[in-house]
């Protein structure tokens, strides 16, 4: 077994979905060689990388990653296990003395996925590696090495092996950047919106749209400007447009139940500034996505944006009149009236805008909502310029969901040929009838569908020997107490 090959990659299982369209984006962006031996939805891959820099290149972008560990050992079962790593000491083992001196203090961690193992368990682990020729001593702060003793039990929560499925042991090089998803969270934002999008999915979208530092990012229904936040963080120099000019001025109604007006400074402006970004914002504009406003050889590095579905937020555009009103001074302003903008005609604009405005190999990243009755892959709109990368699934509720789809453009395109996009009939529906029409479920039997699974997995959790602690009664009582403090201050 190599030192310095193969890697395990520990990921958090979470949007699982996505895990495999960021890899691909990463693995491309820094123009990276490697062989995988396991791509499924365990929470581990093992990878080979040409060498630390590499690995440690993608684990500095990587939004699925927990931690990238440089693998010593795996194996099926015990025996196999500590055969495989003694093996691997004895072979590399002039590679591997500087590890094992008295200055070099140490810390190895005991992980599990889908099995909690008590205190003394974790230490009887450790223990059973006692034939490492370990020297120095033991730091659980600030140790110069860090190894991780991980075990697999499947990924039924409801049917444990009686034995673990797999045991792997390496050494800690790198965790991902999962720390951005606090930093960036919603909770703590200035500016936020009924749909401001996710702070790990506005992460991975970045991703996969390829950003890095000087590129051009784009985001036509910008909102409150969450997908602009995360292209920043990574280097990016940010545009949005919108045609709600009462939110991006901050005069729609607040989301937070907390908030009664909004305050004066909120903007997107104040969230690039809130993480240290303001010199990457160019600017947001109102503008009506149905009519450009931009010139025709304006070119975008990436275009990433959520559009609206006419759930929360409607789906508008200016309407078209044959009698125009004139202006003829300011105290006689003309606000112009908006009609709905149906999502075909939504996406075939976005698609037909991408293949215009990206450059080439730039990247259109947006998510696409639909019912989970009517999908299959031909629904997917396809452009003769626009390669799709790749295509995964959120699930919302009832019966819809919605697929984060990228797309690469390989080719520039004519961007007066409409015929060139191409839309499913399926696309043409109703989206917004369809999802009310599908939610067949009363309020009540949704509840008490809910406290079903919520009893379901605390049993669950129960039988892995995790302790439960009734995390919904704690939180109802810390929101009435807010609540309470709120009243009594106002």
């Amino acid at each position: 077994m190599s030192l310095s090959k193969k890697y395990i990659l520990w990921f958090a299982q979470e949007h699982v979905e996505f895990r495999q369209a960021e890899f691909n984006s990463l693995m491309k962006l820094f123009n990276i060689q490697h062989i995988d031996y396991i791509n499924d939805n365990k929470p581990f891959w093992v990878i080979e990388f040409p060498d630390d820099a590499v690995a440690l290149q993608y684990a500095s972008r990587s939004i699925a990653l927990r931690a990238i560990l440089k693998l010593w050992s795996h194996g099926k079962n015990d025996e196999t296990f500590h055969k495989n790593l003694n093996h691997f000491i004895e072979q590399n083992q002039a590679h591997l003395s500087w590890l094992f001196t008295k200055e070099t203090s140490f810390k190895i961690t005991v992980e599990t996925y889908n099995k909690h193992l008590s205190q003394k368990e974790k230490i009887e682990r450790i223990e059973s590696l006692d034939y490492l020729p370990l020297k120095g001593c033991v730091d659980l702060q600030l140790p110069n090495v860090e190894w991780w003793y991980a075990e697999f039990w499947g990924l039924d929560p409801t049917n444990v092996p009686d034995k673990p499925e797999d045991i792997l042991f390496g050494q800690w090089l790198a965790n991902g950047q999962r720390h951005l998803i606090k930093e960036i969270s919603l909770k703590n934002r200035k500016f936020i919106g009924n749909t401001s999008m996710d702070a790990q999915l506005s992460l991975l979208m970045a991703n996969q749209a390829l950003v890095k530092p000087g590129d051009l990012v784009f985001d036509p229904f910008v909102g409150t400007g969450s997908l602009l936040v995360s292209a920043a963080k990574f280097g990016g120099y940010v545009l949005g447009a919108d045609i709600d000019f009462m939110m991006l001025h901050a005069r729609a109604r607040p989301s937070r139940i907390t908030q009664r007006v909004r305050d004066k400074d909120e903007s997107v402006r104040a969230n690039l500034e809130q993480y240290n970004c303001s010199d990457r914002y160019l600017d947001v504009v109102i503008a009506d996505f149905s009519n450009t406003l931009w010139r025709n050889d304006l070119k975008f590095d990436s275009i990433i944006t959520d559009p609206p579905y006419g759930i929360r937020e409607a789906t508008e555009k200016i309407e078209t009149k044959h009698n125009k009103t004139e202006i003829k001074n300011s105290a006689n302003l003309h606000y112009p009236s908006t009609s709905r903008y149906a999502l075909h005609h939504l996406y075939q604009d976005l698609l037909m805008f991408a293949s215009m405005h990206l450059k080439l190999g730039g990247r259109l990243v947006f998510w696409l909502p639909f019912c989970r009755n009517d999908y299959t892959d031909d629904i997917i709109p396809q452009h003769v310029s626009l390669t799709l990368i790749s295509n995964s699934e959120q699930i919302l509720m009832g019966r819809t969901s919605r697929r984060l789809l990228t797309y690469e453009k390989h080719v520039e395109s004519n961007h007066f040929v409409y015929d060139k996009v191409i839309l499913h009939p399926t696309l043409t529906l109703d989206f917004r009838e369809r999802y009310f029409e599908s939610d067949d479920v009363s309020r009540s039997e949704k509840r008490m569908h809910r406290a079903k699974q919520r009893e379901q997995g605390r049993l669950e959790a129960l039988k892995r020997g995790k302790v439960v602690t009734d995390g919904r009664s704690f939180k109802c009582t810390m929101n009435r107490q807010r609540f309470k403090e709120i009243e009594e201050n106002n």
